[in-house]
C-alpha cells in the first residue's frame, strides 16, 4: 500500500473524529453548560480504550506519512491547493502534536476534566487569547484547507453550477465561518467566559 493511500486512510478517520469534536464545540453557542453535556453524551463513543486506541494510531500514522510527503512534494507543489494542501498539512501535524500532548498532560498529570473550560481558559485571558486564538484558530482553518485542497483533486464534475475549484473554496470559506461561529460560543458570545478555579492553573493563577 502506498504512502498516500496509507495517509488518506488515516486522514479519513480522524476526520470522523474531528467532524464530532467541532460540533461539540459548535454546541458552545447555548452555553457551557449545554457543551459540557453534549461532551458527556459523546465522551463514550469515543474516550474508550478501543476508539481511543485506533484515533491515536491513526494520529501517529497521519503525521509520521505527512511530514514524509511534506518532505516529498514540497519542491513540486505549484498550484494554489497544492501549496495550501502541504502547508495546512504541516501545521495540522504540529497541533496535533502540541494538542495531544496538552489535553493528555491536563488529564494524567494535572487530573483535570479537559472539557470546554480546559480549552476556554486560554482563549478567555489575557495575554494567552493572543496565542491561542490563532493557534486553534489556524488548526480549524487548516482542517478545512486541508480537505478542501484534496477535494480540488479528487472532484471532477460541477455542482449547482460551481467548478471543482469554486467547490473547494466554498469548503475553505465555510471552514473560516464556522472557525468564527465556534469562537463566538467559546467566548459567551465575544463577551468572556468565567473560568473556574481549578482551570485557573491553565492561566498561571
Amino acid at each position: 500500500m502506498s504512502i498516500n493511500k496509507i495517509h488518506h486512510i488515516a486522514g479519513l478517520t480522524i476526520t470522523a473524529f474531528v467532524g464530532i469534536h467541532l460540533f461539540n464545540h459548535l454546541v458552545s453557542i447555548g452555553g457551557a453548560d449545554r457543551h459540557v453535556e453534549m461532551m458527556h453524551t459523546l465522551r463514550p463513543f469515543y474516550r474508550n480504550i478501543f476508539v481511543e486506541s485506533i484515533l491515536l494510531f491513526a494520529l501517529f500514522v497521519q503525521i509520521v506519512s505527512g511530514l514524509k510527503l511534506f518532505k516529498e512534494n514540497r519542491k513540486s507543489a505549484t498550484s494554489q491547493f497544492d501549496k495550501l494542501q502541504l502547508w495546512t498539512g504541516l501545521y495540522l501535524a504540529i497541533f496535533f502534536i502540541i494538542h495531544l500532548s496538552a489535553v493528555f498532560s491536563g488529564r494524567h498529570f494535572l487530573h483535570l476534566d479537559t472539557n470546554f473550560y480546559f480549552g476556554a481558559a486560554g482563549l478567555n485571558s489575557l495575554p494567552f487569547n493572543l496565542f491561542f486564538i490563532p493557534y486553534y484558530g489556524l488548526a480549524i482553518v487548516s482542517f478545512f484547507g486541508h480537505i478542501a485542497s484534496i477535494h480540488s483533486k479528487k472532484m471532477k464534475q460541477s455542482i449547482f453550477g460551481l467548478s471543482p475549484n469554486k467547490q473547494s473554496f466554498a469548503i475553505l470559506t465555510f471552514g473560516i465561518i464556522l472557525t468564527i461561529v465556534i469562537f463566538y460560543g467559546l467566548t459567551n458570545h465575544f463577551q468572556g467566559v468565567t473560568i473556574p478555579k481549578e482551570y485557573e492553573v491553565l492561566i498561571g493563577k
